[in-house]
């Protein structure tokens, strides 16, 4: 019996019993996610708790979080992509202009300034920090706004914009933890040069032009081939999944942000493909985002840094509470006069709860670690996520039903 052995069996047995029993969970535990008991698994089976999955074994866990972070991701953004037509973020530009500048740089100032008050560390650290969470994590967001239970509960003009956004700003939050990696790294004259170059020029337009041409191509060739009898079943069921790894391994080679790329590939596949196999499509990339987003979170919760969290004290616990309460609820209470779909103040009450850090901001808080030499982003990022996991996933369904009635 090796480790992959232990692995396949519990993890495979985890994706059995959720998968067997969600509705149930969702209407008699409605305090008990599918995040959260994953992660709860994690920890139970990990180094903390029986020490059946030890990522050590694997390799650097660092790394493995990683690739793990980026694939789930990827699969999550190409899923909310295939789920929003074209036409809607032409006609909602305005509205996700908002969201996605404004806001997301509302969320990174308030971040920032809560990890610097609370922890002693230097201001670009303290920013750092504040970008690896402020994207809203698409993976969580999805058990939110997806699925019948959300469709009774929450309009659609809601369900989208938050789709839409946690599709979109996973990665765009790329350039502004890039920024922080390079001011730590050179000197800030230097650092806004390489920025410009490599995160805005390269990791933001390259990945949209990139993104754009491949979904589009892929959609148009998916159809013509339909159309003249070249696929068959099996073949049309498994495009988007292909898509998905191509773009995510190119994207990650061109040194694009590669999530960004992935979410508007979907966008464009969505516009050209055949709208009967969309569907078929975005039933194939739920499921697999399903069988990738339960290990994602078993593997967090086996890696978790308890020492380290210890370590931060009072002022960890402050950062974790502090974030969760003030990086999105303000923000979207000030600007949600300008978000057409939020009608009313518990629209936006309900929207600016419901912005979860989670997988997206594992993504980032690695890539700062492997870039800086330092884990510090890890360790804050890894506990604010934890708490996220906790608050969003016992509030989604009570929270819900309020707000449904």
């Amino acid at each position: 019996m090796g480790p992959l052995d232990v692995a396949l069996a519990l993890l495979g047995g985890l994706l059995l019993v959720l998968n067997l029993s969600s509705s149930l969970l969702t209407e008699r535990v409605p305090i008990l996610s599918q995040p959260l008991i994953a992660t709860a698994f994690g920890v139970a089976v990990g180094p903390a708790g029986l020490g059946l999955l030890t990522l050590s074994t694997w390799g650097d866990p660092i790394v493995i979080l990683e690739h793990v972070a980026r694939v789930t991701v990827g699969f999550a953004v190409v899923g909310i992509a295939l789920r929003i037509p074209l036409g809607y973020v032409r006609d909602r530009a305005g509205t996700l202009a908002v969201v996605l500048g404004p806001g997301m740089l509302a969320m990174w100032g308030a971040s920032a300034a809560i990890v610097a008050l609370f922890l002693d560390v230097r201001i670009w650290t303290a920013l750092l920090i504040g970008a690896i969470v402020t994207p809203t994590d698409p993976v969580i967001a999805n058990t939110i706004v997806t699925g019948s239970f959300a469709e009774e509960r929450i309009p659609e003009r809601i369900r989208r914009v938050l789709s839409a956004e946690a599709g979109a700003n996973d990665g765009l939050a790329y350039p502004i933890v890039v920024l922080a990696i390079l001011a730590l790294q050179t000197p800030l004259e230097g650092a806004l040069t390489r920025w410009l170059v490599d995160a805005v020029l390269v990791g933001v337009v390259v990945a949209v032009v990139f993104g754009a041409v491949s979904g589009a191509a892929i959609g148009y060739l998916e159809r013509e081939a339909e159309r003249h009898g070249f696929l068959d079943e099996p073949s049309v069921l498994t495009v988007t999944v292909a898509l998905t790894v191509t773009v995510l391994g190119v994207g990650a080679i061109l040194g694009t942000s590669d999530v960004l790329a992935a979410f508007v590939a979907g966008l464009l596949y969505n516009h050209f493909a055949n709208p009967r196999d969309e569907a078929v499509e975005s039933e194939v990339q739920d499921a697999i985002k399903r069988l990738l987003t339960i290990p994602a979170f078993v593997v967090f919760g086996a890696a978790l840094p308890w020492t380290d969290w210890f370590a931060l004290g009072a002022g960890g616990l402050a950062v974790a509470v502090a974030i969760l309460l003030f990086r999105r609820l303000p923000a979207w209470l000030v600007l949600g006069r300008f978000v057409r779909p939020l009608r009313s103040r518990s629209d936006a009450l309900f929207a600016g709860w419901f912005g979860p850090i989670g997988v997206a901001a594992l993504l980032y808080a690695t890539v700062s670690v492997r870039e800086t030499g330092s884990d510090i982003g890890w360790v804050v990022a890894s506990l604010v996520i934890a708490a996220s996991i906790v608050a969003h996933g016992a509030t989604a369904t009570p929270l819900t039903n309020v707000y449904g009635r």
